[in-house]
């Protein structure tokens, strides 16, 4: 009798002891960490914001806990730039773009010393799988799409026939939204004249200024340009009220009275592509393009400016014409 009443304490002991033993917690997930080089101001209302303002609308979308991002920003000096990148690469971050079409040799230099890191760069189509990288993605955008209806807007809304058009270096996804722009004008007035000016700058804005006035005095009552120094041609536009038309990031602060709508580059769904990616162990290799049929390129307009009804209807029939392929803008 006492050794069952021993028995049936120990098993009464046992039972409070495995009470009594704390429950696993389970470990939270790990932020997916992203690092991003910029050439300019994360303010700049052109191509660092862009990305920027991709990055915070993925960030509230995940969740803070679920996707952090750190940022470099005003990383013209492509030597500096790329010091910022290794070292991010260095922190352990899991993905490290280089938003910028010059960082593209030094990404080559330093992905392959991190192989268990993803990274990025653009505007560009080269992922250097020719020279055996495997973890490089590339991202670029169709930009003489939107080009493409802001300049049929611009045409239809211009009194004057005549179109100023200016741009940092003929190259690149700028270039493209100029040659984009000008291929509207003219389908849709053949009579148009367009001034084209390349001031072989990104960031002087005194520079896009001169030009602007130039073309203005020259009768251009519609202008439109891209890069971080265009604030000096919206200053001209506003100054002189002639119409702008934006490229990259929403400029209508600047000139509520005088930007029409922008051809906005919304860079959210190739950062979550790239982010899935990675977590399933494809850190590179893939060649991302935006058009106005995936909602990268997205046609934004103002709501302070007044667009007659039958432009609006133009405009996004061209839209669908462009997404559909009904309508090619024959820039190459």
């Amino acid at each position: 009798m006492k050794r069952l009443t021993c028995v049936i304490l120990l098993i009464a002991a046992l039972a409070l002891v495995a009470c009594a033993a704390p429950t696993p917690t389970a470990v939270p997930a790990k932020a997916f960490k992203v690092a991003v080089i910029m050439p300019s101001a994360i303010n700049d209302l052109a191509f660092s914001q862009s990305m920027y303002d991709g990055l915070v609308a993925v960030q509230k979308e995940m969740g803070k806990d679920k996707f952090e991002f750190a940022y470099t920003e005003n990383m013209f000096n492509v030597p500096d730039a790329a010091a910022a990148i290794r070292d991010y690469a260095t922190k352990g971050y899991d993905l490290v773009i280089a938003h910028g079409s010059q960082y593209g040799a030094s990404l080559a230099d330093i992905a392959p010393d991190f192989p268990k890191t993803a990274f990025a760069w653009g505007t560009a189509v080269d992922t250097f799988a020719s020279k055996g990288v495997k973890n490089i993605n590339a991202y670029t955008v169709q930009a003489d799409q939107g080009g493409y209806v802001l300049g049929v807007i611009a045409a239809k809304l211009s009194k004057s026939g005549k179109f100023g058009l200016i741009g940092p270096i003929p190259a690149g996804d700028g270039k493209l939204h100029i040659d984009g722009f000008e291929a509207g004008v003219k389908a849709t007035n053949p009579k148009a004249i367009v001034s084209k000016t390349f001031t072989q700058s990104f960031s002087d804005a005194a520079l896009m200024s001169q030009a602007a006035q130039t073309m203005v005095s020259g009768g251009a009552d519609v202008l439109t340009g891209t890069s971080q120094a265009v604030v000096g041609a919206i200053a001209v536009a506003k100054e002189k009220n002639v119409l702008w038309f934006g490229n990259q990031s929403s400029q209508v602060s600047l000139a509520p009275k005088n930007v029409v709508a922008t051809q906005v580059y919304d860079w959210s769904p190739f950062i979550k592509q790239m982010v899935n990616n990675t977590k399933a162990g494809k850190l590179g290799g893939e060649v991302m393009v935006g058009t106005l049929k995936n909602k990268v390129l997205v046609i934004q307009y103002n709501p302070d400016y007044k667009l007659p009804d039958d432009v609006k209807a133009l405009a996004d029939k061209t839209v669908q014409g462009l997404i559909d392929g009904t309508i090619q803008t024959g820039v190459k």
